[in-house]
């Protein structure tokens, strides 16, 4: 298997090479993303449903609880809690374009790679008096290489950048929660 991504390496062009290398930044790019923001928003799920939680049960936010933090007074108005939940919602949703955009050009990375590759293929085609199917079918299947790598990016930024934002609306959905609860009791 090394031997053979060796190989492929070693007969690929300079521009399909920086293409992999791109799409392999991508995708170190996107796992760390994914795994930070994870992390970070399932530990805010977990305090903000609990603060709900004591909310309902002793009229109070739990101390770790963003919105608790926030309101250090007694004072609660609309505004401030709005306020409140909307820097909430942006620091959660930091990465988020870096998601979108990988999922969006890592595609069209991949394309090129390939595109040059057949370019090349041709090229050194172009020099022979006799070219078979086996002997073009080779060059394009490595070519193809690039797209496919391209599309694998993709799909895991766009799911990944799903899971995400479906984490950041149960967070939000949290906060308003306890906003709604607090702003009754007002």
């Amino acid at each position: 298997m090394i031997d053979t991504i060796l190989n492929y390496l070693g007969a690929s062009s300079v521009i399909t090479i920086i293409v992999l290398t791109l799409l392999s930044f991508y995708f170190i790019l996107l796992l760390w993303i994914f795994i930070y923001k994870q992390n970070q928003l399932s530990n805010l799920i977990k305090i903000e449903q609990q603060s709900l939680e004591n909310l309902l049960v002793t009229s109070k936010l739990n101390p770790l609880s963003k919105l608790g933090q926030c309101l250090e007074t007694d004072i609660v108005s609309k505004e401030v809690l709005k306020a409140c939940e909307v820097s909430f919602i942006r620091d959660a949703t930091n990465g988020l374009q870096w998601l979108s955009i990988i999922s969006s050009t890592a595609p069209f990375i991949g394309l090129f790679g390939t595109v040059v590759g057949i370019l090349e293929s041709f090229a050194k085609f172009a020099t022979s008096a006799k070219v078979s199917f086996n002997i073009i079918a080779p060059a394009i299947s490595e070519a193809l290489v690039a797209t496919a790598a391209g599309i694998l990016v993709a799909i895991f930024a766009y799911t990944f950048h799903q899971l995400i934002s479906r984490k950041v609306y149960l967070f939000d959905t949290y906060l308003k929660s306890q906003s709604e609860i607090l702003l009754s009791r007002k």
